[in-house]
């Protein structure tokens, strides 16, 4: 499997919304959805059948394989990823999802590593709980009370860290008669956009997204062909069009797609800082005297940190749990002594317009992103592998479409609470 490295520039307005279940009123997302990425290539290499020199739908084949075959083209979700410093844009090469078991002071919430800043508490919960004694973090500084960060997006430059996050607001647009070709009388309606540049004035900074595509080593170089030949600004080619109400002028972007590269994967070097961590963590907890339950020395810990909302069934029903089974099944993988410490996660539904069909996708109950599994295990030689390639495809159901993406061992659970950024 290769990576193909997208970032997209916002060229216009995104209409890139969500159907909220049991309602008129479409709410934008604050990100570009795999799903609409992948819907976007698609549509582009269906319309150019037949008339380039590289045909990817050339006799059904890879057209099938990049969208329909049995491992389809992963196509990831794209968020922003511009931070501003001291005035200046400045494009990051990564950005990841804040866990959910992060706080931050309710008052002056944040990253403000000079005040309260934001911090991680996985690790000094799962020890409380060990020793059977309540923890009710505060603020580090002044004591106050603390609250979820409200941040989804996050990087790190320089050791600094920063929020990521875009601009939306409304479009009020007026019904047209299609007899006469002019407006309706009580037809006005509103859509909500993201916005399509960080700043006014004459030289606006466009939003930029990043995403990626994980395809097979067969068909990245030909995709990435096209997706560059498709994006080229100096040719008369239309650029790609994102997400809904196109034929109003929405949705104009610019892709770039970087040549594709063999995966690499550092699963087992973050499983054993990450296990190492949480057992330097404990030696501090020793001050409150002997836990209610043991901790054996040979037990290795790792952590799965939900990157995009995920679509999770167990015994065929949904699911916001990954448990033990769970995720044996996922990786074909036996180990009696896998053990799920702790889960933190919450729910939400989805649902979408699937413009192919000219129908509305089925409503799912979801994950959403950030969420957080502690596992341990007394084998992890069993898991390296298996783990490696999970964080590679993703977890649960569509994932080719951008649910399920996840990291193994995130680093922000090693911001504790007096080392708070």
């Amino acid at each position: 499997m290769k990576r193909i490295e997208l970032e997209i520039k916002a060229l216009s307005p995104l209409a890139v919304g969500r159907q909220k279940p049991g309602g008129s009123v479409s709410e934008v997302d604050d990100y570009i959805s795999g799903t609409v990425i992948r819907g976007a290539i698609a549509a582009q290499i269906l319309q150019q059948s037949g008339h380039r020199s590289v045909d990817l739908t050339e006799n059904g084949g890879d057209f099938q394989a990049l969208f329909l075959g049995d491992e389809p083209a992963i196509f990831q979700n794209a968020y922003p990823v511009v931070i501003k410093i001291d005035g200046e844009y400045l494009v990051q090469d990564y950005v990841k999802v804040l866990p959910t078991t992060t706080l931050t002071s309710k008052t002056e919430p944040g990253f403000r590593p000079e005040q309260n800043g934001v911090f991680d508490i996985l690790i000094d919960r799962f020890y409380a709980d060990a020793y059977g004694l309540p923890y009710e973090p505060s603020c580090p500084t002044d004591g106050e009370r603390v609250d979820s960060p409200g941040i989804s997006f996050y990087s790190e430059l320089n050791d600094e860290y920063y929020k990521h996050s875009v601009n939306k607001r409304l479009l009020t647009r007026v019904g047209i008669n299609r007899k006469r070709a002019t407006s309706e009388e009580d037809i006005l309606y509103s859509i909500e956009v993201l916005n399509e540049s960080e700043s006014t004035g004459k030289n606006p900074k466009p939003v930029t997204y990043k995403s990626a595509i994980i395809v097979g080593d067969d068909l990245a170089d030909s995709l990435w062909e096209f997706i560059n030949s498709r994006s080229d600004i100096n040719s008369r080619r239309d650029h790609f069009r994102l997400g809904g109400s196109i034929s109003r002028g929405l949705g104009k972007v610019e892709i770039n797609a970087q040549k594709p590269v063999e995966l690499k994967s550092t699963v087992q070097n973050k499983i054993e800082k990450f296990s190492k961590k949480l057992q330097e963590r404990g030696e501090k907890w020793k001050i409150f005297g002997n836990p209610i339950r043991e901790f054996p020395n040979n037990r290795t810990y790792f952590t799965l940190d939900l990157q995009s909302d995920a679509i999770l069934t167990e015994n065929w029903r949904s699911t916001t749990v990954i448990s033990e089974a769970m995720l044996q099944q996922l990786t074909d993988i036996q180990d009696l002594s896998l053990k799920l410490e702790a889960a933190y996660s919450s729910y939400d539904y989805r649902s979408g317009w699937n413009s192919a069909w000219g129908l509305m996708k089925d409503v799912e109950l979801v994950t959403n992103k950030g969420a957080v599994y502690l596992f341990s295990t007394t084998q992890p030689e069993k898991w390296y592998v298996a783990l490696a390639e999970l964080e590679i495809k993703g977890i649960g159901e569509k994932t080719s479409e951008g649910f399920g993406q996840l990291e193994i061992c995130n680093d922000f659970h090693s911001v504790f609470r007096e080392d708070a950024v």
